[in-house]
């Protein structure tokens, strides 16, 4: 009997120190914005904006154990490539905000933000650095080691995200200059290389010592290869394993007209959430995963047309696979407390938008969850939060408002995501008694994947572009609406606006000569467009014809806020025969 009552109060006791402790954590939390910052989000789960139009906004972010929020800058400038945050009131809102670490190499596409063993490891386009934290200073205080230099140039794709195994070993992805190992990179119809030799250097994810300073790619070990740009990555505690959601491949219509409509190049191929072991060949540049077919087929560089599928299957297959082009820029493992039960262990990843499904809207601009259980995915993926772009048909990728890049955990547990379009952090936290949530609560998220951003795109009923285009319009859409959109302004990041752009019309660039020749010969960065730096690659469009070229030129001298005299078909004519082009 005694026995009996010692357990009886013992588990009265066990629940008052249980339920005081969510009160007390409950109060520790700030009070959430009114709308919560924009966000739509399941149940109770509620959020607060951070900070708001950090100056070179933001991509990947890390919180330390004091709840210092360190965020890597999208446009770094010589006062610093990162920016620390500190809340010293605790109303949830940084009342400091400081830059730091004006590292060399400042390109717009580097990415990689962790926090590892009490070091800040952030990453550039070429290089991976480390700095020793000291919770007492808000900006790290400790010398800026080299961990990994690329000796490789920067281009496209060249992201460095990086994950640790806790067992000395960093893994940093190399991304692939190309979008299948063609000869002529984005040039149609330009054959895939056999025994492609970017996977050398390129396309793969690789092994190196966390500590070791200075280290080379030839220092590393090739740990997985077939991946061609991989942004969201993530070392998974559960099971002690390496994951990703890697890109998919590009341009289908673009490159195969006669294969591929512009429909198939919308919806194809999936982004793929792969488990990554030592040995891992996930197949690009020959294969791509068709999320409808669900199985990998041959790319068409390599003789595909959309039903072969060669050996496919012989490579890793994904876990999971998401709609095409949703661009996953981060994947983060979720191992606190403060949220739900059925969110332990669970994948959280931000998808930060399509650039590329012209002539149907763009889609993603969310930060999904997928659950987790035995180093596999427990149920189908969940918009965890939305509303991020502001609208619910994106017909260009400018029109987004805001785009989620980086996910970070609190040391409270609360979910931290960045945005790379105006800089703003939210931070999103339960509110509530979480042993209450149901998945009821999931409802009206699921209803959300009925918009235009999240469905499969009818045929005929979305495609935006159904009976309006002609001439030089019908050029554009075909051609260019994919990199620099519909409404001309680009992507931001990779595609450069035509929109007021001095290589269109204006600035030192006065003769539409220039346009001209960029059109015929193409064009590989790194350049400067309106003073913003871009690298990525503009292919020859020389098989188009003179007057195409003319008209698609025309189009875009008087569009878009330009305004600038017409191009001509003997024009472009003339300066064909002067550069030999054919």
């Amino acid at each position: 009997m005694k026995k009996r009552a010692i357990l009886f109060f013992t588990a009265i006791i066990a629940f008052f120190v249980i339920g005081f402790t969510v009160i007390v954590k409950q109060s520790q939390l700030p009070v959430a914005d009114k709308n919560n910052g924009g966000l739509f989000l399941p149940g109770n789960f509620k959020a607060v904006v951070v900070v708001d139009s950090l100056v070179g906004r933001a991509r990947h972010i890390a919180v330390n154990s004091n709840g210092d929020v360190y965020v890597k800058l999208r446009f770094p400038d010589s006062t610093g490539g990162n920016v620390a945050l500190r809340d010293t009131n605790h109303d949830g809102k940084a009342d400091i905000i400081k830059k730091f670490a004006n590292y060399e190499d400042k390109g717009s596409y580097g990415t990689g933000m962790r926090i590892h063993n009490g070091y800040l490891y952030f990453s550039s386009e070429i290089n991976v650095y480390r700095t020793k934290l000291n919770p007492a200073t808000l900006v790290p205080d400790g010398a800026l080691e080299l961990i990994v230099h690329d000796t490789n140039g920067p281009h496209e794709h060249d992201a460095k995200p990086i994950a640790f195994d806790n067992k000395g070993h960093m893994f940093v992805a190399f991304g692939a200059p190309s979008n299948a190992c063609q000869v002529q990179n984005r040039v149609p119809g330009s054959k895939g290389i056999e025994g492609c030799p970017l996977l050398k250097e390129y396309g793969g994810i690789w092994r190196f010592d966390e500590a070791k300073q200075n280290q080379q790619q030839k220092d590393g070990l090739r740990y997985a290869t077939g991946l061609r740009s991989v942004v969201a990555m993530d070392w998974n505690t559960a099971d002690s394993c390496l994951y990703v959601v890697a890109h998919g491949r590009d341009d289908l219509r673009l490159q195969f007209p006669k294969k591929f409509s512009a429909w198939q190049s919308a919806v194809l191929p999936a982004e793929e959430f792969l488990k990554v072991k030592q040995g891992t060949d996930a197949g690009w540049p020959y294969y791509y995963y068709d999320p409808i077919k669900k199985k990998k087929l041959l790319n068409p560089e390599y003789g595909g047309d959309g039903k072969k599928e060669g050996n496919g299957a012989k490579y890793t297959q994904p876990i999971m696979a998401f709609q095409a082009h949703w661009a996953p820029n981060d994947l983060m493992f979720y191992t606190g407390n403060q949220f739900p039960k059925r969110y332990k262990n669970g994948a959280f990843i931000a998808f930060h938008g399509s650039t590329n499904r012209s002539p149907y809207p763009q889609a993603g601009f969310f930060v999904c969850f997928v659950p987790f259980k035995n180093g596999k995915p427990s149920g189908s993926w969940e918009i965890f939060a939305d509303g991020f772009s502001g609208h619910n048909t994106v017909v260009s990728v400018s029109d987004a408002v805001y785009r989620p890049m980086g996910v970070a955990m609190g040391p409270d547990g609360s979910l931290y995501v960045s945005d790379t379009e105006k800089g703003r952090v939210w931070r999103i936290f339960y509110q509530g008694d979480r042993t209450k949530f149901t998945t009821a609560q999931l409802a009206k998220m699921e209803l959300r994947k009925k918009l235009p951003g999240f469905k499969l795109p009818d045929v005929m009923r979305n495609n935006l572009a159904s009976g309006m285009l002609t001439g030089g319009a019908k050029v554009y859409a075909t051609y260019c609406a994919n990199c620099h959109q519909k409404n001309g302004k680009g992507d931001g990041n990779l595609f450069p606006p035509l929109s007021g752009s001095e290589w269109v019309t204006g600035g030192k660039y006065m003769e539409k000569d220039l346009a001209i020749r960029v059109l015929l010969n193409g064009l590989e960065g790194p350049v400067k467009v309106k003073n913003v730096p871009y690298n990525s690659v503009m292919p020859k469009h020389s098989f188009l014809s003179d007057t195409q070229i003319a008209q698609v030129l025309t189009y875009i001298r008087n569009n878009f806020g330009n305004n600038s005299s017409l191009v001509t078909a003997s024009e472009v004519k003339k300066i064909r025969a002067e550069l030999g082009v054919k």
